[in-house]
């Protein structure tokens, strides 16, 4: 009989939006091709830029919130795992896994930690430096972090969280487990264009996400103005999924600065363009962006937020500036000089190879999977703290949710 893991989404998947809905799909096919059964379910709507999960062999389901269907629903599916698409899914329906499934594996996919993303939002908003304190004040934090220790693991996206987890939250290592993005190995005979065939600056980004519409206007506002002075025929092309009406007016041909919004290709405008920019001055995770640039040989400049977590001690593909005038120059060296650019490249390349590998990463998740679910009961009591939690949750949540199961019933 086959494993069965159960997915519950906060959307449907959408892996041409979002680096959230890429990773999703990795996740999703590697359980396929351990020749698990997968069933994926949410209580969101899907739109145009969902995709189709059952054409991987994939069941899908329609969740719905505070209704007791789930539970019946949980009972006959009695999945071996029950993976939560970020905390918030884990809040709902984790309580509800507990009591019905209490012998599945609970992994809850951060996808990057919200609570980091927010305060440091909050502290851009503010202008105020961001400190390890306001995190360990922050509401979302706990509630966050709370969600970690209920389930069995965590799958942490970025080694900069693993480390942020460990040391200022006091989490122990057995909750939680490095897991980036699963990308094919890049092969050495592959047909990139070359330097002087490929054109342009570009910036990609979901524009539903906070981080992304903020560099967007930093691009807009500061970089590109003085990266035009030194290469005057210069053009970026912005493209990303959801742009504001703000986004959009940024469109203006006359300064060379170009917005598409979503495109359905995303690699083969990287693949045609020279430099990508990425002036991230929050976030949390690893950027999508970024590994997809260095995917199709396209190397980028980005600031220390956005490289967090992601290449470990090897060298960026590119260059890595949080002031403003050096981003700049990084960004004119690099799209003037073709053998900083060749190295650059390269760079990128040996990222991918060394901390991306789909075969390795793939391989130890399962075996770590396997390891716990043999030993759930003696991992469980090593979480004293997180079956308390549970065990308020159940008292909280459980009856706050069935209190407004009944009232939608009257």
């Amino acid at each position: 009989m086959k494993q069965h893991v159960f997915i519950i989404g906060s959307v449907w998947v959408e892996p041409n939006s979002s680096a959230a809905g890429s990773r999703m799909l990795q996740l999703i096919q590697s359980f396929l091709s351990q020749d698990w059964q997968v069933t994926f379910g949410t209580v969101s709507q899907k739109n145009p830029n969902s995709i189709d999960l059952t054409n991987y062999g994939v069941t899908e389901v329609s969740l719905a919130l505070n209704n007791s269907s789930f539970d019946e629903y949980m009972l006959n599916l009695n999945p071996t795992i029950v993976v939560f698409d970020r905390f918030i899914t884990e809040e709902q329906f984790g309580w509800r896994v507990a009591e019905t499934c209490p012998n599945a594996l609970r992994v809850l996919d951060t996808e990057d930690l919200h609570c980091l993303r927010k305060t440091r939002q909050g502290a851009i908003k503010n202008k105020i430096e961001f400190t390890n304190d306001m995190l360990l004040n922050s509401e979302i934090a706990k509630r966050e972090i709370a969600a970690i220790y209920r389930c069995d693991i965590s799958l942490i996206i970025s080694t900069f969280e693993m480390k942020l987890l460990q040391e200022v939250f006091k989490l122990d290592e057995s909750l939680v487990y490095h897991l980036p993005f699963f990308l094919s190995k890049i092969k050495k005979n592959n047909s990139w264009k070359p330097f002087h065939e490929r054109h342009h600056f570009v910036s990609i980004g979901n524009f539903l996400h906070a981080p992304n519409v903020d560099a967007t206007i930093q691009l807009k506002k500061y970089s590109w103005k003085l990266i035009r002075e030194k290469i005057p025929s210069a053009e970026i092309h912005i493209y990303g999924a959801y742009p504001t009406e703000q986004i959009l007016q940024f469109n203006n041909k006359q300064e060379g600065f170009y917005v598409h919004g979503f495109v359905e290709d995303a690699a083969e405008v990287l693949e045609n363009s020279r430099v990508l920019l990425a002036p991230l001055r929050f976030g949390a995770g690893i950027k999508g962006k970024l590994t997809s640039a260095m995917k199709c040989g396209i190397p980028s400049v980005t600031t220390s937020i956005g490289s967090e977590g992601m290449c470990g001690e090897l060298p960026w593909n590119g260059f890595i500036e949080d002031d403003l005038e050096k981003f700049v120059v990084k960004a004119v060296e690099l799209y003037t000089n073709k053998e900083v650019w060749k190295q650059a490249q390269q760079h990128g390349i040996e990222i991918i190879n060394t901390i991306y590998d789909k075969e390795v990463l793939e391989n130890k998740f399962f075996r770590v999977l396997q390891e716990i679910s043999l030993n759930l009961e003696q991992h469980r009591n090593n979480n004293f703290t997180g079956k308390m939690l549970l065990h308020h949750s159940l008292q909280s949540t459980k009856y706050m949710s069935k209190w407004i199961e009944e009232k939608n019933r009257k």
